[in-house]
């Protein structure tokens, strides 16, 4: 039986609003999900960054795309080139600035120098500004389209390499969510499940953000597969009583040598199955590879908001089922958003949403003031992953260069 995937959604896309004629970037608002479906319209290339910071929009492979549609939306909506050496000017800085949103995965840098090459190319083949500014939304459109097809490629590739009725377990979320479209190690499970290659699917937590608890089980619930939810310290017991047969991870980064930047935790996850003698796979597309870096070493670690640690967050809809909770809920929110700050450091912004109230909230879980570690990724050396999955083929993480 094939996945479904009817349910899964895009992770970005361009479009033109009906109403204003402003084109846009819009994308699923993934710091929300599952509990809402709030989609997010970026018109700048300030709102693509902050979509970015934010974890709004995550995922290497949908940064990658997410890049050049931010490279492209500013092109429309904000230059102000009058000639071609202005535009290329700005479209220079414009890479720059949504190259630096987030340090760790290479995919954000590679979708930003592509939009910015092609740029470049279509000047000095003399076309014209207005059509050069069109072919460049046109070029940041179908890299979306073709990440999907790079992701499919991956599926086939990775599922050849899982035997019948496997149960694999993965960490963060590498599934559609995390790319235009379909997924890497997800997309490897998409596709080894219709061939009855995938009995179950461990997802871990994935802490301190809970990616995989929040989006790696809500696309597995709506694909229809078969999963369970463990937290990160459960990975080594269920290894332990064989229920592991595979471990399929994406990449934010992988070095000429085959060192591998991950969501913090694959490290551990790979050292568990070299000792349990499990089959560890990287799953990524050929442009999360730089082979610029020799080795691990040299890949910047992105540090987080120590808050994700000394609290945690929740949203969802508030919908009052008496009178008076209404109306105290429509004085909070009669001039807009609201933002309450209680005691111990705890804050919640509720505004009106629909018939309901949406509402963002962090509260604290730690004493106030304590020193906080908190890098999103670790690195995952060589001789500990087994195959590195791409949609050109499978290759010995050491034979990489």
């Amino acid at each position: 039986m094939a996945a479904d995937l009817t349910n899964l959604p895009h992770s970005i896309w361009w479009d033109k609003d009906s109403d204003d004629g402003i084109s846009g970037v819009y994308l699923i608002d993934q710091t929300r999900l599952p509990l809402q479906g709030d989609v997010l319209r970026c018109c700048t290339l300030e709102g693509v960054e902050i979509a970015i910071k934010s974890l709004a929009l995550r995922g290497a492979p949908a940064l990658g795309v997410g890049a050049a549609m931010a490279i492209a939306v500013f092109s429309e909506n904000e230059s102000l080139a009058n000639t071609a050496d202005e535009w290329l000017q700005e479209i220079d800085a414009a890479a720059t600035r949504i190259s630096a949103a987030r340090p760790t995965a290479v995919n954000l840098s590679w979708g930003a120098e592509k939009a910015r090459d092609f740029a470049h190319r279509q000047i000095s083949a003399g076309v014209g500004l207005s059509k050069a500014k069109q072919a460049l939304v046109d070029f940041a459109k179908q890299m979306a389209a073709d990440d999907e097809k790079t992701n499919r490629a991956i599926g086939v590739n990775g599922a050849a390499l899982l035997m019948p009725g496997s149960n694999v377990l993965t960490i963060c979320n590498a599934g559609s969510l995390a790319t235009a479209y379909f997924g890497t190690a997800l997309g490897v499970v998409y596709e080894a499940y219709g061939q009855g290659k995938i009995d179950h699917v461990w997802a871990l937590e994935t802490r301190p953000v809970n990616q995989g608890a929040r989006l790696t089980t809500w696309e597995l619930k709506c694909a229809g597969i078969p999963s369970a939810l463990i937290a990160d310290s459960m990975a080594a017991s269920v290894m332990a009583q064989g229920w592991v047969d595979a471990i399929l991870v994406g990449a934010d980064r992988i070095c000429s040598n085959g060192d591998t930047a991950n969501k913090i935790g694959t490290l551990a996850l790979a050292v568990l199955a070299n000792h349990y003698a499990i089959p560890f796979y990287v799953c990524a597309p050929d442009s999360s590879i730089d082979r610029s870096l020799i080795d691990g070493s040299q890949i910047p670690i992105e540090q987080r908001d120590p808050r994700e640690l000394t609290g945690f967050t929740a949203t969802g809809v508030i919908l009052p089922d008496d009178e008076a909770t209404s109306t105290a809920f429509d004085t909070l929110t009669a001039q807009g958003s609201k933002a309450l700050k209680f005691k111990a450091g705890h804050e919640m912004l509720i505004e009106r949403k629909g018939g309901g109230y949406s509402f963002d909230a962090w509260f604290a879980t730690t004493p106030p003031n304590i020193e906080v570690y908190n890098p999103a990724f670790d690195v995952t050396p060589t001789k500990l992953i087994t195959s590195i999955i791409t949609e050109n083929g499978i290759f010995n993480p050491s034979k990489l260069g």
